[in-house]
């Protein structure tokens, strides 16, 4: 006879041969002698660190199965001892209990020899899940693995293309599909339950399996939460219920789009005017070199040192205001380390404040040509000097908003305040870095009013973070590394937690070859007019790249596009408000909205932009039409007119004019009835 133990949300039910544990009526995982759901080890890693990008082995020395255990209730906690063998001592115990509504399973190791830990969930085969953070070559992940550690996502990002060879051979730097800045421990799945686990360690999570996840950790996790929802939109509210949420962007954020500017007052300037001449709706300039800049073999560089370089913009203290009169913001560039050459390394360095080798000597980080100082977030003394330097040297001068970049560069060799090994907080560095800066806008009282956008991230960047990017794609057409690759990435964002993001406009990396075409950054702009965010980047080697104001046309098509976003605010400030209450995304997978449609749960280049716009951009060079795949509904084609009530459909798509449909019984139809005529 089977035995229910617990009557709440989760059960757990003994059989002859073991126990299942279940929530809400799902099977979550499962013991048997033979067939147990945790096998714990050790292991001897190889972690290698050349500029961001990671070379991580691992040489198994055991892994055992944990066949035997014995189960203990007591009221509403059960308590689960495992063991190798039937007479052999306790190697790890297990509480089950109820968080909220949710179930908490948490972990007690009794042998602490073991440093690697798997875990094994139910799977079904038609199952799909979705999640880990950001990833940009894979929506629904089963079929794969992912090793879950923030990196340089790499050039190219696909092993079998030329520029990732290319980028493997000549500088360490080619990615793989898994490769991201940010990963999370966290899936939803298609059962309607999703799961994060805590801690910061290197994972790997495997679905290649058809009756099992297999979760791997390089160390037994503090726990793992479980949560069941009865719809997709649930499940991502209830997991930012425990994770945060990112804040509203701010009014001013919709007002323009942000121009990605470099070289000087003078040329800021410059291009400003002709921008505005042509009428194009600017909201802000972004600055990266305001404090300054270097040039590398990889291309123009930036000086880090985190304060205004008047040599490199004179007269930027008064210059900042006159364009804020304009309504025009001013953005800029900062990071958690500080270049060698610089006064921030040197009173860093006197204090205390930076990251250290185990012996106690300096230790500096090749950033490319280039050395930098790690500051110790561990210290809370660094972190406060670093949130004054951000208060100071940013917020005081004058700054709206920066990129807030890197994070994912924390050594794994370094010693850190704290005592923790880099192994474990290096997943929790981007985090941290997002906290410093969080810090500092609560206590300058500018929080929702300054935005800072970052590509690294973790377990609680919800919170800390208002704005993601999606990196370094890329400037071609490569599906994943290109424009494509920012589709499946703000999806995956949204669903881990994160539904506010956006992408350089026309990419950022330019190398072995890869140039910016015209066609690509027209392309790139008019996908980027419906997300929360438009911003411009040079590139890495700007005269490799076509820039916004390249031509009259270009310029024309940027006045265009921006038109568009500016005339679609109202929406998309709704949209973000849902995100900032409920975690629901702003950019959206279509199964999210249409849940009964098959089809729909593995599109993963078209998304829904709040709940009644679906986005199809065009990702391949020299299309004039596209096919789109619309879920079963009344559809209006934006630029036509033209109602489509599902299936796939193809439409014209002339540069200027991106597949984009909206739900006829919408109660925004008349606003979106007035931005088919801006173009």
């Amino acid at each position: 006879m089977n035995k229910q133990l617990v009557k709440k949300q989760f059960k757990v039910v003994e059989h002859d041969n073991g126990f299942d544990v279940l929530l809400e009526g799902t099977l979550l995982f499962s013991h048997q002698t033979k067939k147990p759901f945790i096998f714990v080890g050790s292991g001897e890693e190889s972690i290698d660190m050349y500029r961001g990008n990671f070379k991580i082995e691992d040489y198994i020395v055991e892994r055992v199965p944990l066949r035997y255990a014995e189960v203990i209730n007591k009221e509403e906690l059960v308590t689960i001892t495992l063991k190798r063998f039937a007479k052999d001592e306790d190697v790890l115990s297990i509480k089950l209990e109820q968080d909220q509504g949710g179930l908490r399973v948490s972990f007690t190791l009794q042998d602490k020899s073991i440093n690697r830990f798997w875990m094994r969930l139910h799977a079904d085969a038609e199952e799909k899940v979705y999640g880990c953070g950001e990833q940009l070559s894979y929506l629904n992940l089963r079929g794969k693995n992912f090793p879950l550690w923030t990196s340089e996502p790499g050039v190219g990002r696909n092993k079998n293309t030329y520029t990732t060879w290319q980028a493997d051979v000549k500088d360490k730097a080619g990615g793989d599909y898994y490769n991201t800045n940010f990963p999370q421990p966290t899936f939803l799945s298609t059962r309607k339950y999703f799961c994060h686990v805590e801690t910061t360690a290197y994972a790997d999570f495997d679905f290649r399996q058809e009756s099992f996840h297999e979760l791997q950790i390089w160390e037994v996790p503090q726990s793992i939460l479980f949560e069941c929802g009865s719809t997709y939109k649930e499940l991502v509210t209830r997991l930012t219920a425990r994770l945060g949420r990112q804040p509203e962007l701010p009014d001013w954020t919709y007002e323009g789009i942000w121009l990605g500017i470099q070289g000087g007052t003078e040329k800021v300037q410059e291009k400003i005017d002709h921008a505005l001449s042509k009428g194009l709706k600017v909201g802000a300039v972004w600055c990266q070199d305001w404090q300054g800049k270097r040039i590398t073999s990889f291309g123009k560089r930036l000086m880090w040192n985190w304060k205004w370089n008047p040599e490199e913009y004179p007269n930027l203290d008064t210059k900042i205001h006159e364009w804020k009169s304009q309504g025009i913001k001013f953005l800029g560039y900062i990071n958690p380390y500080v270049a060698v050459e610089g006064h921030l390394y040197k009173e860093a360095k006197e204090k205390g404040y930076l990251a250290t080798k185990e012996d106690g000597s300096d230790y500096v980080v090749d950033f490319g040509e280039f050395y930098c100082g790690v500051v110790d977030f561990t210290n809370e003394e660094a972190h406060r000097w670093y949130v004054s330097v951000i208060k100071e040297n940013l917020i005081n001068f004058g700054l709206d908003g920066w990129m807030a970049d890197f994070g994912e560069y924390l050594p794994t060799d370094v010693k850190l305040s704290n005592g923790v090994s880099a192994k474990v907080m290096h997943n929790a560095w981007p985090a941290m870095w997002a906290k410093a800066n969080h810090d500092a806008l609560k206590e300058s009282g500018r929080w929702g009013d300054i935005v800072y956008f970052m590509r690294a991230g973790y377990t609680g960047n919800q919170k800390y973070c208002p704005l993601l990017w999606a990196g370094d794609q890329s400037v071609d057409w490569s599906l994943d590394d290109g424009l494509a690759s920012v589709i499946p990435a703000a999806l995956s964002a949204g669903l881990s937690g994160c539904g506010i993001s956006h992408s350089d406009i026309g990419g950022y990396t330019s190398l072995h070859g890869n140039k910016r075409s015209k066609e690509l950054l027209l392309r790139w702009a008019e996908m980027a007019a419906f997300t929360p965010v438009m911003r411009t980047h040079e590139g890495n080697r700007p005269d490799d790249c076509f820039q916004f104001d390249g031509d009259d046309e270009t310029l024309d098509h940027f006045v265009k596009m921006t038109n568009v976003y500016v005339a679609l605010g109202s929406y998309l400030k709704e949209v973000v408000k849902v995100n900032a209450n409920e975690g629901i995304p702003v950019q959206r997978p279509l199964f999210m909205e249409y849940e009964e449609d098959e089809r729909s749960y593995d599109i993963k280049y078209q998304y829904m932009l709040g709940s009644d716009i679906l986005v199809a951009p065009v990702y391949e060079e020299g299309k004039g039409k596209w096919t789109v795949y619309l879920p079963e509904d009344h559809w209006v084609h934006l630029w036509s007119g033209v109602e489509h009530n599902g299936g796939y459909v193809e439409v014209e798509a002339p540069v200027g004019k991106p597949p984009v449909f909206y739900r006829k019984a919408t109660k925004h139809k008349d606003l979106f009835e007035r931005v088919a005529t801006i173009i």
